[in-house]
Parts: C-alpha cells; structure tokens; sequence
C-alpha cells in the first residue's frame, strides 16, 4: 500500500510547551492506525496540525502526494480528511439528518438529491437513520459518538480522523461502536484514531504509534508495542519489572 499521508520533522509548540516534536510517520492508504499515549502527550493537537486547524512551526504534512502545510482545513476538508471531535458537537437545534447534509454539502460539495442521498447512507452505516428526524440535543451519548462520526463521513473523506469515540461509553456501547468503526474500514476508509479505550483501539487498528510530551516514543504491530517496556512505564504507568 501507498503512503497517504506522510508527517515530516512536524514541530510545535506553545512557549514551553511542545506538543510535537519533529514528529514523522507514515500511513497507508486503506490502514487503520491508532494513537496512544497520556493526557496531554499531544495526540489531539497532532490532529489539529492533519487536519489544518493548527499550523507548525516546522515540518511537513503530504496527503496524496501532495504538500497540504499551508493548506486550509477547509481545503483539507475537501481534499479528504475529515475528523471527529473528542466532545460531540453537533448542531444542537438541528436534525440527526440535517447534520449530516451539512457535511454532505460543505464536505463533500454534493447538493440536491445526491447530497440527501449520501446523507441518509451515512446515517445508515453509522447506525442512525431510525433518528434520522431527531433533534441531535435530545441524543444519547452514544448516538452523539455516533453523529460525530457522521457527520466526519458525510464529508466523503479519505482518512477519517477519530478522536476518543469510544469515551463515557458503557461496554456494550463501546462494543457496537466498534463494530460500526470495524464496517467503515472494511468500505475501505483510511482510519487515524486516538483513543484512551486501549481495548476498542487494538479491536481495529493495525498498528499503533505511542507518543508523550509530543514526541514519538514507539510505533509497530500493536501486541508488541503494548509489551514494550518503555510504554509500559510512560502510558501505562507500571514498572515492568514489578
């Protein structure tokens, strides 16, 4: 497989705090690809710098083949990169449906009957057409997750960006999450996907990357990572030789 996207020496940081730390890696077309690492290591940040909301200090982002670091995120958006958010924000005052048309229409650049159609399927694979005429303030958690994903797929993107889905939701929550997450992959969608819920991410993903303090730590086959002493001791929080 291809690389999709290529991150090169990335670097920021916010006076002394650095949330990268010339960071590189590579992910495939069709892979799916996790995120570990504590509270504050930088993984959502590193998502603002993919998906355009942040801009380095120094570095290289390729998507495609092409160099997209000065690029917009709503170019980005365009181009194929959509993302979730770890707090669901959805239009409150809006339909489940109509949530998911916006992403069809100011994503994807579809209009009409085919922007409604792609809409309706996004709801369908996500599992939310039976609340598809709901308002999204009155969702569970769950469907919130949920509309969080897609809205990001109504988009039509290429590598979907998920940040923390699988957070606040009980195990048989988390179970049909992943198994919808697990569905989306198989339809060939690039999946980057950060997630504190270690059991939900190794379900799906192919290989992990571990970061702390903006710098990557370990990346490889997710059994072999997880038994690494160094993640052991800066994520997991253990001596390994307890």
């Amino acid at each position: 497989m291809s690389a999709l996207l290529s991150i090169n020496g990335l670097s920021k940081s916010f006076g002394a705090v650095v949330v990268a730390d010339e960071t590189s890696f590579e992910v495939r077309a069709g892979e799916a690809v996790g995120i570990l690492g504590p509270n504050g290591a930088g993984k959502t940040s590193l998502f603002n710098l993919i998906a355009g909301t942040l801009r380095p200090d120094a570095g290289r982002i390729e998507f495609a083949d092409s160099d997209i670091t000065e690029t917009s995120a709503a170019r980005r958006c365009k181009l194929g990169i959509a993302r979730s958010f770890q707090v669901p924000q959805p239009f409150g005052g809006m339909t489940v449906f109509e949530n998911a048309l916006v992403g069809a229409t100011q994503g994807a650049d579809l209009s009409g009957r085919e922007a409604e159609s792609h809409a309706l399927t996004v709801l369908q694979e996500t599992g939310l057409l039976p609340k598809a005429n709901v308002r999204a303030e009155t969702l569970t958690l769950l469907e919130r997750k949920r509309l969080e994903m897609a809205r990001a797929l109504s988009a039509k993107p290429t590598l979907l960006l998920l940040d923390e889905i699988a957070g606040g939701l009980t195990d048989a929550e988390c179970g049909a999450l992943i198994e919808s997450i697990k569905r989306i992959h198989a339809g060939g969608t690039t999946i980057i996907w950060i997630e504190h819920v270690v059991h939900a991410l190794l379900a799906v993903v192919q290989r992990v990357i571990v970061v702390d303090f903006g710098r990557k730590i370990a990346e490889g086959e997710p059994g072999r990572i997880m038994e690494s002493r160094e993640v052991k001791e800066i994520y997991l929080g253990v001596d390994p030789d307890a």
